[in-house]
């Protein structure tokens, strides 16, 4: 039996101010911000990441802010656009929110379903889609309540340089399904709730380039350690070449290219957010791993403060 994602575990992507980028995603999009660490590869910038109220698979963006990081193009071999799910009949809100904040958006129709296209202050684009399906989020901020807020990822919209061969991808590899084609888009579905619907533009795309406002990579869950493992063994059978197994902390990770030139992650579920921090304190205090803690001082030093604040417009 093939291997089977249940689909999307976490998007990661490139901002310029940390910040700003707080005030975005807790602040206008009342997500949570449930992680405040570091780049593990680079310690001298934050990894920050913003989800549900625990942080839970298919719900968690992630981003790397480099304050003097060059601006990225959209194009070819990247995820085009991050998909959210709304619960069903709060699309209005979020127009309004929208709205509120001078955030300029577009609807368009895809397979019968309308979305609310929008762009992030480093212009990385975004859209709401209402979904029944996946569990509704508990955590609650500025002006978004619960019952109004993100659920989740809904999917996404990816631009290939080889569509083809992306879709060979997503469908013998990591095992979706292939569920429709519309106005020159083929979606596939995973097994999953959340993070479950994946668009492919069927036009080849020109490449595009990596900085502020690009997604850096998608990534795909794996539901444990074991499974991590068939993972490598299905993807390496499958010819791509795969990177030793990174420890994250939060999960562990693999990394390949898939041959439309987009990054992919295959993530753990486990442990999650709450190995290192209660869920009541999620996000509040830098944490560092553990080979880190050595140097705690020196990276506190170099990082700029950060607060979760509620914004202004929401203090009227």
């Amino acid at each position: 039996m093939r291997q089977q994602t249940a689909g999307i575990h976490h998007i990661t992507a490139f901002v310029s101010d940390a910040q700003r980028n707080v005030d975005f995603y807790a602040g206008v999009l009342g997500l949570r911000l449930v992680k405040k660490t570091i780049n593990f590869d680079a310690p001298d910038v934050y990894h920050l990441y913003f989800g549900n109220e625990q942080g839970s698979p298919g719900t968690v963006i992630t981003f790397f802010p480099f304050p003097t990081g060059r601006k990225g193009t959209i194009g070819g071999g990247q995820v085009g656009w991050t998909t959210y799910a709304v619960p069903v009949g709060s699309l209005e809100f979020w127009k309004e929110r929208l709205n509120k904040f001078g955030i300029s958006y577009t609807m368009v129709e895809r397979f019968s379903e309308s979305y609310v296209q929008f762009r992030d202050v480093d212009g990385l684009q975004l859209e709401l889609v209402e979904r029944e399906e996946g569990p509704a989020s508990q955590w609650t901020f500025g002006g978004v309540p619960a019952e109004k807020a993100i659920k989740g990822f809904g999917g996404a919209l990816l631009y290939s340089t080889n569509p083809k061969e992306t879709m060979v991808t997503l469908e013998h590899t990591l095992g979706l399904t292939k569920v429709g084609e519309d106005k020159g888009v083929v979606r596939f579905r995973s097994t999953g709730e959340l993070g479950n619907l994946i668009d492919v533009s069927k036009t080849q795309i020109a490449p595009g380039r990596n900085g502020t406002g690009i997604v850096h990579h998608i990534a795909w869950r794996a539901a444990d350690e074991a499974d991590h493992l068939r993972w490598s063994t299905a993807v390496r059978a499958d010819g791509f070449e795969l990177t030793p197994v990174k420890d994250r902390n939060y999960f562990k990770a693999l990394y390949f290219r898939e041959k439309g030139g987009i990054l992919f992650e295959i993530a753990t579920d486990p442990p999650g957010f709450t190995v290192d921090e209660p869920v009541a304190e999620l996000g509040e205090s830098l944490m560092l791993p553990e080979w880190y803690e050595n140097k705690r001082p020196l990276l506190e030093q170099n990082l700029v403060p950060l607060v979760v604040r509620v914004l202004e417009q929401d203090s009227r």
